[in-house]
């Protein structure tokens, strides 16, 4: 759980000492990274205590725990995202293979592309797949050497330097916006101690102070090395929470940033929420299950009974992944918020949802000529659809059940479309769907009915048919 504020009546005095000690500490991150960029896969526990004695005395053993851990967790992130690279080159490199051992002008299938359409196409693709090759054995040599590369501040703001008529900047202005980004002013909270942290502190009435590096005591204007900023600190998103941490001496991680676009300084407050215990699935589907199909552009949600009958009228919640990152974002928040909304109404305590995932699909070299569905699968938010959802059911007690994902749509149409679908009662393939997904989730089978055989009706003349159970074979 994350919660920002804007810190308000700063004076010249405490801008100044803001900007002196992060620029500092984030001086002793950068060396860090450095460190722990060299060390490799060889670095263990003894050099990690080795490189956080070293910045104690720059700093405080509580600033050096922070440096450390922020230094650890972006080498990792690099190192995950060096892995995901590798294999979506590989991925690249399959693709290219199977096609360019089709012959030219064959058609594909339904499961994998054919050859490619004239014999310069396939030329081009062929110096594409070497290309691919070599870039793949040295992103893998980077990987097993435990080499990553690491921009502090951001590479994207490192390559607008070079662009800044492009990217309407002064120069000044980039070097405000690249000074803030590499700053470091964050500490993480450790329970039991005054208000869930010594090294940034707010006290229950909003005063908020920090404890200051060894170098920079002479900064201090509050006893024991600390600095007092003039500033009222007060949460309107989740506050009370915030509060009852504060109350408690629980851990509360903060975090002091500058946005040099708007010129002002922000706090962000975070903290951890024990996890969930695990329910076991019969219990979580007692009270029936609502299915979820995402599609480009909504969710598509249907409420189903403990028998898999699908009740009430489906639901959707729209979201528009066009512009920014953080608007993305944000959509998929409000849509997520709305669905887990509606499903606490309904009384059920099981999400079904898709277990989608896109890496292999979104390489150009399968979708080459088909830039529209390349763009569709690759700002699909299947990751962080799924990982969004499931911490943020944890907070409401919703269990998330994730299903194979094949064929849903397609047996949706065919089973449960048409029934559904009346004058009064406009249904889409999604809503069909989703019936499919929260049925696979429980146990039954994708098809709606299944009669019995011609001997066994009761009644000659018409056509009985029952529930399928659970154990009945067929689509």
């Amino acid at each position: 759980m994350a919660i920002r504020t804007r810190l308000k009546n700063l004076t010249a005095q405490d801008v100044s000492v803001l900007r002196v000690v992060g620029a500092h500490l984030g001086c002793l991150a950068a060396g860090d990274l450095k460190q722990r960029c060299a060390d490799g896969l060889g670095h263990d526990s003894r050099r990690w205590a080795q490189r956080k004695r070293d910045l104690t005395g720059l700093s405080s053993s509580r600033w050096a725990g922070s440096i450390t851990k922020a230094t650890h967790d972006q080498w990792a992130l690099a190192r995950r995202g060096l892995a995901a690279h590798v294999q979506g080159l590989q991925a690249g490199i399959d693709m290219l293979a199977h096609r360019l051992s089709q012959p030219v002008g064959q058609k594909g299938t339904r499961r994998a592309p054919g050859g490619y359409r004239t014999r310069q196409e396939w030329h081009a693709k062929a110096r594409r797949l070497a290309c691919l090759t070599a870039r793949r054995a040295a992103a893998l040599a980077d990987f097993d050497g435990g080499r990553v590369r690491v921009v502090r501040g951001g590479r994207k703001l490192l390559n607008t330097r070079h662009h800044l008529d492009l990217a309407q900047l002064s120069q000044e202005q980039w070097r405000l916006r690249w000074q803030a980004a590499r700053w470091f002013l964050a500490a993480d909270g450790e329970s039991g101690k005054r208000f869930g942290n010594e090294t940034i502190r707010v006290t229950d009435d909003g005063q908020l102070s920090m404890k200051l590096p060894a170098p920079l005591a002479h900064l201090a204007n509050a006893p024991h090395g600390r600095y007092l900023l003039a500033c009222h600190v007060s949460f309107a998103h989740r506050g009370q929470q915030w509060a009852d941490r504060l109350a408690a001496d629980r851990a509360v991680a903060y975090r002091i940033s500058f946005d040099a676009q708007r010129q002002r300084w922000y706090l962000t407050a975070s903290w951890q929420y024990p996890p969930a215990p695990t329910i076991d699935l019969a219990a979580a589907l007692a009270a029936g299950c609502v299915g979820v199909d995402a599609n480009d552009d909504h969710l598509a949600a249907w409420r189903l009974d403990a028998h898999g009958n699908p009740v009430g009228a489906p639901r959707r919640f729209s979201y528009d992944l066009s512009g920014t990152a953080d608007h993305r974002d944000a959509q998929v928040r409000h849509a997520l918020t709305r669905l887990l909304h509606w499903a606490e109404t309904c009384g059920v305590k099981a999400i079904a949802v898709e277990d989608l995932d896109f890496a292999a699909e979104k390489t150009r070299e399968k979708h080459g000529r088909r830039k529209r569905f390349r763009r569709l699968i690759s700002r699909f938010p299947t990751g962080r659809l799924r990982a969004r959802l499931t911490s943020m059911a944890d907070r409401t007690g919703i269990t998330i059940v994730a299903v194979d994902p094949a064929y849903t749509s397609r047996w949706g149409a065919e089973h449960w479309h048409k029934p559904l679908h009346t004058p009064t009662r406009k249904i889409t393939r999604h809503d069909a769907a989703s019936i499919v997904i929260a049925r696979r989730a429980q146990g039954h089978k994708a098809r709606r009915r299944t009669p019995p055989p011609p001997p066994d009706q009761s009644d000659r003349a018409g056509h009985r048919s029952a529930q399928a159970r659970p154990n009945v074979t067929g689509g």
